[in-house]
């Protein structure tokens, strides 16, 4: 595969690397394509070594999770895609009018919007690399529709395609994520805007990786969030800062570059080939790489259902949720946890643990007051 110069990617070598990650991934397995969802659940997770090698390797998690008897329900349904489908169109119909009206353009007469159509993902990241130097030169208004993007991900690259782009007169460019959850009263579920935020955030860098080469250009780090009014299909605006999200981002996908690091820590003949490999021998090559479950994996993670039964087999606090994991410092399962409660394990000076004393003796006070009352 070539790349082009407008594209932002170098050609990826045919390193060692790739070739480890092959025979994790079976080397007759066609690797599964990253996507931005894909990245974003990275970023959402960036300690969970598993999801790590297995999304650099290109794995099929679902085919695995199947195979493994933990198969996960993933997938929007078809009414919430022909409502997203429905929704963005009356966003952007009529040359954007209405997206471009939240954006604060009040004559839409004024903004260009450029033909992105190209041969192959390549023609199309290169044809909107030329559309954003184009209006970027001209210092004018333009939106571009379903611009093609590129990262380059474990020396594979990876097509990104936003909602939108607007190009601002002073060279700025701004991220539409268009939703079809509500805004209602002006704010949004936090969940689905995080999620929204930590997507928009991979389209931002490789918006940057463009804008680097491109003389004025400057990437905003917040992105227009586009969603229903209330409960009417009326489009309302919300800017979210996601200089967080990007951050974590970035941070993750320099650790995928160098995934090999954790390939070559796992045990010689390891292999995640859902064709070749038994049930039994995917179970064993799964266990050998370290996880870190949390309930928020559920919403992003095909392998969600097979980490937390093993979570739950261990007694991990991590069942519980993070913010519980972070209040109870060195008390790795629940049993150490109903041990320090009880007075038998655990340093009394230790504040985790002497929260838990307490609980358990405001929670006998409070029973034997109710068998009083009886």
């Amino acid at each position: 595969m070539s790349a082009s110069p407008d594209s932002g990617l170098s050609a990826p070598p045919q390193t060692t690397p790739r070739r480890l990650l092959a025979e994790l991934r079976g080397p007759a397995v066609v690797p599964r394509p990253l996507d931005a969802r894909a990245l974003a659940a990275l970023a959402a997770n960036p300690g969970c070594k598993r999801r790590a090698i297995l999304d650099g390797a290109g794995v099929d998690k679902s085919a695995l999770a199947a195979k493994l008897g933990s198969p996960a329900p993933f997938g929007q349904s078809q009414f919430a895609i022909v409502r997203g489908n429905s929704f963005e169109a009356k966003v952007k119909a009529d040359g954007g009018r209405e997206l471009l009206r939240l954006i604060g353009v009040e004559e839409p007469g004024e903004v260009s919007v450029p033909d992105l159509a190209a041969a192959g993902p390549e023609g199309r990241v290169a044809r909107t690399a030329l559309a954003l130097r184009e209006a970027t030169g001209a210092g004018a208004w333009a939106l571009l529709d379903h611009p093609l993007l590129a990262l380059e991900v474990a020396g594979s690259p990876v097509y990104l395609e936003p909602d939108a782009v607007v190009v601002h007169p002073d060279g700025g460019w701004t991220v539409v994520e268009i939703k079809s959850f509500p805004m209602i009263d002006g704010s949004a579920d936090a969940a689905k805007v995080g999620a929204a935020a930590r997507q928009a955030a991979v389209y931002v860098l490789a918006l940057e990786r463009v804008a680097a080469r491109t003389e004025g250009a400057r990437v905003a780090q917040s992105v227009l969030l586009v969603c229903p009014k209330d409960f009417s299909n009326v489009p309302a605006a919300s800017v979210v800062d996601v200089r967080k999200q990007r951050s974590v981002t970035r941070r993750q996908l320099a650790r995928l570059t160098r995934i090999d690091e954790i390939a070559r820590a796992l045990p010689e003949g390891i292999s995640f080939d859902v064709v070749e490999r038994s049930a039994a021998e995917l179970t064993a090559a799964v266990e050998c790489v370290p996880h870190q479950y949390a309930p928020e994996c559920l919403a992003a993670c095909e392998l969600a259902f097979h980490c937390r039964s093993r979570s739950r087999e261990a007694g991990a606090v991590e069942t519980l949720g993070r913010s519980v994991r972070g209040e109870l410092g060195g008390l790795t399962t629940v049993a150490a946890v109903l041990a320090a409660a009880r007075g038998e394990e655990g340093d009394p000076d230790d504040p985790a643990v002497a929260a838990l004393r307490r609980a358990r003796a405001l929670r006998d006070e409070a029973l034997t007051g109710v068998a009083a009352c009886r």
